[in-house]
Parts: C-alpha cells; sequence; structure tokens
C-alpha cells in the first residue's frame, strides 16, 4: 500500500506592505517587536507550506473525548477526499464517521499511535461504518490490525504522506507521525504538551522514552507542531522548540528523567482491564458498544 508521494511545491508567499499617515515607521520598531513579527511570519509559513503537490492545503480536523481526554485527528487531501484518523476512540465512533461523510471524504485508514490502556479504540468500528477502511498499528505493538506499520514506513492519503517513527518507551509498539513536509508530528502518548507518558506499565521503559522522544521528535524542526494523543489541561498544540526547551520532564538528564518517571506514584487507568485486551484485538473485529 506505500505508493510514492508526489513532490512538493516550493513555498511561495508574497506581500504588499503599506502603512497608514501617521504611523510609525518600521525603522523604529524595537527588537522586540521585530522578532515577535518574525516569529509570527515564520509560523505562517510553516501553516501555508501543509499543501500537496498540486497546492491544496491539507484537510484538518482535531476532535476531543472527554472521559479518556484522547484527541482524534482527522486528515485529508482536498481534491482526492482520500482520509485517515488518528486515535479513534469507540465513545465517538459515530461522530467521527459522520464527519468523514459530512465532508465527503473516503476513509482508508483507522490509525493508532500505540494500544491504549485509557480507553477502547474506535478502529474496528470503523471497518463496519465505513466499508473500505483499514485498521492501522506498529507490529511491535503485538495487537491484530489489517495492516502493521514499522519505523520508516509511510501511510499515503492522496498527495500526503505521514512518516512512522518508532518512539517506543511509554509502550514497546508507540509510533510517532509526521506529515511529509515536517509541519506536524502525531506523538501519541511518547511526548504530551509539557509533559509524557508513563512508563510504569504495558512494558514502558523511562530511559527508552527519553532516547526516543530526543531522538525521534526533538530532532525535528523547532516550529513543528506537536499534537499529542491526550491532554488533561485544555492545550491543544504545542511546538518541537517549546517541548525542547519548556518541557518539565523532557528537558532534565536521563538520569533525573528516569528517577521521576519511577516516582510519579499514578493510579491504575480506569480502563485497563477492559481497554487493553480489546485493543490487542478490535483493529479487525468490532468491539461490543
Amino acid at each position: 500500500w506505500p505508493r510514492p508521494p508526489s513532490p512538493a511545491p516550493p513555498l511561495r508567499v508574497s506581500a504588499v506592505h503599506s502603512a497608514p499617515v501617521g504611523a510609525r515607521p518600521l525603522f523604529r520598531l524595537d527588537l522586540a517587536e521585530v522578532a515577535m513579527a518574525g516569529a509570527a511570519l515564520k509560523v505562517a509559513g510553516r501553516q501555508l507550506s501543509r499543501h500537496s503537490g498540486s497546492g491544496a492545503p491539507i484537510l484538518f480536523r482535531q476532535m476531543f473525548e472527554p472521559k479518556s481526554c484522547t484527541y482524534t485527528y482527522l486528515l485529508g487531501d482536498r481534491e482526492s477526499r482520500e482520509a485517515i484518523l488518528i486515535d479513534p476512540v469507540l465513545d465517538t465512533v459515530h461522530r467521527d464517521a459522520q464527519l468523514v461523510k459530512e465532508l465527503g471524504l473516503r476513509l482508508l485508514y483507522a490509525v493508532n499511535t500505540h494500544c491504549h490502556a485509557d480507553h477502547v479504540t474506535g478502529s474496528g468500528m470503523l471497518r463496519s461504518l465505513l466499508p473500505g477502511c483499514q485498521s492501522v498499528i506498529s507490529r511491535l505493538s503485538g495487537a491484530q490490525a489489517d495492516l502493521h506499520i514499522e519505523d520508516g514506513d509511510s501511510i499515503h492519503f492522496g498527495s500526503f504522506t505521514l512518516e512512522t517513527r518508532a518512539s517506543p518507551g511509554h509502550t514497546p509498539g508507540c509510533v510517532t507521525f509526521v506529515l511529509n513536509d515536517n509541519s506536524m508530528a502525531f506523538t501519541g502518548d511518547a511526548l504530551l504538551i509539557r509533559g509524557c507518558g508513563r512508563t510504569d506499565f504495558q512494558q514502558g521503559c523511562a530511559k527508552t522514552l527519553y532516547h526516543s522522544v530526543h531522538e525521534k521528535i526533538f530532532t525535528l524542526p523547532g516550529d513543528c507542531l506537536i499534537y499529542p494523543a491526550h491532554d488533561y489541561h485544555g492545550l491543544t498544540v504545542s511546538t518541537v522548540e517549546e517541548e525542547r526547551t519548556l518541557n518539565p520532564r523532557l528537558t532534565l538528564s536521563c538520569e533525573e528523567f528516569i528517577k521521576v518517571m519511577d516516582n510519579l506514584n499514578l493510579p491504575k487507568p480506569t480502563q485497563i482491564d477492559i481497554a487493553v485486551p480489546a485493543n490487542m484485538r478490535c483493529g479487525i473485529q468490532t468491539p461490543p458498544s
């Protein structure tokens, strides 16, 4: 199912600058204002670069499931109408399927960043609701699915591509998906906004997670947008540079990080005994509603 992606065109941005009568001339701006303006233009350029080979911008939706605080992401090609869902949740699967239909999309894949412990995936149900949809998960997760992926594999939808980057540590099968122009990364539970996934169950390993984030995610461009699988504080997006410099856990040394992760003393996820067995199989089976 991988096929070669179409090359992205060079970004072309043009602008006409004018100032009203009496406005302060540009040369009188202080350094802080200039820096802020430069940062804004850089982000705008990164956002405009999310285009297919023919120049059409990607269709993107971020959706939230409140019980497990899970984000589901819909990405689509506006021209071919091909789309994928990342980390669908069983409780909101009808919402997701309805949105796909309303937008006139054809869902190719329901993709999981890992075998979740806090909710049952909606990938199995989506196969029934939207015929032609295939479930996808890392081979190292041990879970069943229509398609298994590994580090370096690509997922294609229309003219867009997601690169698979293995990012184990929270679980052995965790992966991060990176859009072909490095403008967006879907990090699952490996990297959260100002945090990271726990490592005290499902064969987690703090040392492995630390190296995964630093070697597979923090090596992306600083303005690459970070979209995690969860957030518990009302935040929706971060950047690689923000997390490289502000994440209170992952700015520590590896040794300090391991000590922190080994002493979190978090309660057991309430749905783990239901979610994990179901998620090990429901990539190919329709789970009970």
